[in-house]
Order: C-alpha cells, then structure tokens, then sequence
C-alpha cells in the first residue's frame, strides 16, 4: 500500500476507535465510500502545487489518488467535521436566569449539557428582600428563559425583567397548578390569607414539598423544549428520571418521620408549612409571622409561655435568617435550636434539591427524636 492509502486507512482505524465508525467494506474505508458523493475539481493539466476546492455533492465520483491529493491536515479536517460534529451538537447552550438556587438545580437537571443557568441568588439571601445586582441585569438581558417562583416570592423581578429591555425573554411561573397553603399547613382560603402570604393567594415556598416540585420541573421541561425542540428526547428523559429519585426519597423520608412519637415545633419563618404538611409535621407556632419585621414583646413572651406549657422541645431555624430570637427562646425555654435551610447551598452538604430537603427533614426527625 503506498503512503496516500496508510495515511487514508490510519484515518479509518481512527474514526472506527472514537467515533463508532462501520467498518472497512470491500477493501474501502467507510470514510470513501461517504465521500463519494463529493468530488475535487482538479484538471489534470493544472501543477499540483496550485489551488483546489470541493464542489458542492453529488457530482463525480472520488478515487484513493485523489484524497491523497487532499493532504493529510486537510483530510483530516473533513473526516473530524463529517464524523465528529454535528448541528444539534453545535448549538451553544440555552441561556438561562433563575431567581433561586432551587430553580437552578431542577433546569440543570433536566437540561443537561444544553442549558447554562444563573441564579441570581446563591442560597445564602433572603428571597423576599433580595436587591439585585448591575450584574443580575446583564444576566437576564442576555437570557432566553427566566424561570421564577412567583406568588409574591421573587416581588423584584418585574422591575428586573423591565430594566433589562429583552424582547426575546420569557418568563415562566413555574408554580402555576400547585395548590397553596396557608402559612399554618391548611389548604388556602383566599378570603384569609395571613400576614405572610402574598397577592396571590397562599406561602410561596412551594419547593419544600417534594410532590410540588414534580409540578415546578413540569413547567421547567416544557420551556426547555419549547426553546429547543432538537433536544425535547434528552429533557423528557431527563424529567423522567429525575421524578423516579424524588419519589424514592419522599418514601424513604415518610418512613422516617412516620416513626416519630412528637411532632410538633416552633418555625423561626414562616417557609414550613409544605413540608410540614407533606410529612405528618406540626408546625405550633412561628417565630416571625412577616418577613422584614421584628416580633412584638408580647408576641415573643406568648411563645415562652405556649413551648414552657406544651413541652414544645424544638425550635426550626433557617441559616438565612438571623439567630438571635432562636437563641433568645433556646435559653428561656431550653428548646433545642436546629438550623435548616429553605435553599441549596445553604448549608454544606445541601448543593442539591434532594440533598437539601434530605438535610432539612434529617435534621428535624434527629431533634425530634432527642428529645
């Protein structure tokens, strides 16, 4: 074999041991018989050291000397841009802002290597008085999706989105369908709604009941594919996937808290109710009953007097929150403080949704049943 045909045969055994290529056929490389449809205008009169270029297929048919001609940087060129490359595979990924880590977590699980997403919170602010950042702006005007909570939750994206002047932005509610508590565990009665909860009816911190958040990374899902239909086989998969872990954690943390002689404790914020409710939890009190302002005296002294009388032994806090009214009531009443977190991140070991709410129920079936 002369030195044009090695050069095309190592290119073969190439393509065949990292790209899945067929087989050489019938003494021929596979990557001839695909380049066949493909000719060099070459006149045989003309110098070989002069110009040539491929014309568009299908027109003549292409022979070993003629890829010899080609040169080996350049034939290998062909061969990475026809068998390692392709449109879908091109496509840089989905720009994406969020407004909360959870909201992260779920797109990332769903869009894989196709979506590159910004929070905007990182897991340590407080959702409700966040102040965006110059750079928040730059982030959302360079988005094609923005995947918020709603129900008041995020009440400083509107001006956000606004500021940022993108007409090709759309923003998705991902809490559209769940049913809304109210901030003690009920089901909503919109005529009643209490000192936390918003406009629109109900707590807006939704995510911490496992089973909204199959309803939230539905809507995530459906964005993605909308935006990018290529790739709607690896978003349902994805989605598929990822519900089959949240629902083998719920049960195994539902056997958990099934086992609990006490339930019942005092919430530093009013962010528990889903996940109280969702797992046989009782909330008895809170501690602040609206977020952005201090409890009164009387209201503090009224929950000494209910955790001394009812032997209430725990008191839920959130590292997102200030410590010193836990601590305040801890030493009156000797109520054992645990710190949650209603975001990933916030605390180590809680980088993702499923190891933040395993943290967050963990940590209250431990005090619970120390006591």
């Amino acid at each position: 074999m002369d030195r044009a045909n090695q050069e095309i045969a190592k290119f073969c055994e190439f393509g065949s041991q990292h790209a899945r290529l067929p087989s050489v056929r019938s003494g021929r490389c596979f990557i001839t018989t695909l380049l066949c449809s493909a000719e060099l205008h070459s006149q045989e009169s003309v110098d070989s050291t002069k110009t040539w270029m491929i014309r568009s297929p299908p027109m003549f048919h292409i022979t070993y000397e003629r890829l010899a001609g080609m040169g080996t940087p350049l034939l290998a060129l062909v061969v990475w841009s026809l068998f390692f490359t392709s449109p879908a595979e091109a496509r840089d990924p989905i720009p994406i802002v969020v407004t909360i880590p959870v909201l992260q977590d779920l797109t990332e699980q769903v869009g894989g290597p196709f979506v590159q997403v910004k929070s905007l919170l990182n897991g340590y602010e407080n959702e409700h008085t966040y102040s965006p950042k110059p750079s928040d702006l730059v982030a959302v005007r360079k988005a094609r999706l923005l995947f918020e909570v709603g129900l008041g939750l995020e009440v400083w994206v509107t001006s956000l989105v606004k500021n940022a002047g993108s007409a090709g932005l759309r923003v998705i509610t991902t809490s559209q369908g769940v049913e809304l508590l109210h901030d003690g565990g009920d089901v909503h009665d919109a005529m009643h709604p209490s000192a936390h909860e918003t406009e629109s009816g109900g707590n807006p911190h939704i995510w911490l009941d496992p089973v909204n958040v199959g309803i939230m990374l539905r809507h995530i899902t459906q964005a993605l594919i909308d935006v990018d239909p290529v790739h709607a086989p690896d978003f349902r998969a994805n989605h598929d996937a990822y519900l089959q872990r949240l629902e083998r954690l719920r049960q195994e943390l539902m056997n958990r808290t099934q086992r609990l002689p006490d339930r019942r404790f005092i919430a530093h914020h009013p962010a528990w109710p889903y996940l109280a409710k969702r797992f046989n939890l009782e909330i008895v009190d809170t501690i602040h009953t609206q977020s952005g302002t201090e409890p009164s005296a009387l209201h503090l002294q009224h929950l000494i007097a209910k955790i001394k009388k009812q032997h209430i032994r725990v008191i839920a806090s959130e590292i997102q929150l200030n410590q010193r009214l836990p601590e305040l009531l801890s030493r009156d009443t000797k109520a054992r403080v645990v710190v949650l977190t209603t975001m990933p991140g916030g605390m180590p070991g809680t980088e993702s949704y499923l190891d933040m709410l395993r943290y967050n129920v963990l940590q209250l079936v431990s005090a619970l049943e120390a006591n």
